[in-house]
């Protein structure tokens, strides 16, 4: 497994990171239980997660994702294999990035997830309320206490992380080691016009989000029918147009080349780009966590990154 780094934290990281929103949502405790075993049984070690997940599913009030995850390093006695990113700030409970919030979100956080530390605290998004300065004073704060190791950031502009790199320099504070923007093969542009240039610059560690497009790029949403029936199919159909076309033709080509499915390769190409950690990746069934996890063993060549490349240019 090449491990890679997570900016200059020191955390490394294997290629794919486990998306825990599905745990208490598409995925029950028990299933979750077997995913987690057989992503760490493979030999990857980072799974993502946030406070407020799933807040959105009818019948839950936010921090089941993070109790399972609690659970199972209870019952797994696999702590010391696993890196365990979380997030706060979108949660009515604990809202925003002020000192009092992101104290009470860490301890609560640490609660829930049974564990003394908190390997990557990120901000879930920008709280244009709290100057940044005190955000990231209360971060030093909690990592001089021992309760995270490193911090990154999610949904942030480029402008709004610039600025935090700039204070962080200035005052001596930690630094945002990480950012969780959205970006995939189809949705390209403002990550790689703003972003990718301040990220390669600074070296910090990239772990995007909605890396299948909210399963669009696995290749089994082709037509509106195939949207039916499915917990996340609404947000693969926005992609139903003549760009997700293209793009998934382009995905079927090369993955015919390599007899692989577009999954793997949707992933390697994300894996393949400059900056880029790893991508998060859910799975609900063993047979799609393998799916997910095979894509770090394809080396993708030039004419592939460029076919691909051509077909997702909008």
């Amino acid at each position: 497994m090449q491990m890679r780094p997570l900016g200059r934290s020191g955390l490394t990281i294997a290629p794919v990171v486990f998306g825990g929103n599905v745990f208490g949502w598409t995925a029950d405790e028990a299933t979750s239980f077997r995913l987690l075993d057989a992503f760490v049984d493979a030999g990857f070690n980072t799974v993502d997660t946030a406070d407020v997940y799933s807040r959105w599913a009818p019948g839950r009030s936010g921090g089941e994702s993070e109790t399972i995850i609690g659970r199972w390093l209870k019952q797994s006695g696999k702590r010391d294999k696993v890196l365990i990113a979380t997030k706060s700030a979108k949660w009515d409970r604990n809202p925003g990035l002020s000192p009092a919030s992101l104290r009470q979100a860490v301890d609560d956080a640490l609660e829930r997830l049974r564990t003394d530390v908190i390997d990557l605290f990120q901000a879930h998004q920008f709280d244009p309320d709290v100057p940044q300065e005190e955000t990231l004073g209360a971060f030093a704060e909690l990592i001089a206490a021992g309760k995270i190791r490193a911090i990154g950031a999610s949904n942030f502009t480029a402008a709004q992380l610039e600025e935090s790199l700039a204070i962080s320099a200035k005052h001596g504070l930690p630094r945002y080691e990480s950012l969780q923007p959205h970006y995939n093969l189809v949705e390209r542009a403002d990550y790689e016009a703003t972003l990718e240039p301040l990220i390669r610059r600074e070296e910090i560690g990239v772990i995007p989000y909605y890396s299948l497009a909210s399963g669009f790029l696995t290749g089994k949403y082709r037509k509106r029918e195939d949207l039916a029936g499915h917990a996340r199919g609404g947000g693969a159909g926005r992609y139903l147009d003549d760009k997700g076309r293209r793009v998934l033709a382009a995905l079927d080509e090369v993955a015919d080349k390599h007899d692989v499915k577009p999954v793997h390769v949707a992933l390697a190409w994300l894996q393949a780009r400059p900056g880029i950690s790893a991508p998060i990746a859910s799975a609900t069934s063993i047979e799609q966590l393998h799916e997910v996890l095979a894509s770090a063993s394809l080396s993708l060549d030039a004419e592939d990154i460029e076919r691909l490349d051509a077909a997702s240019t909008p």
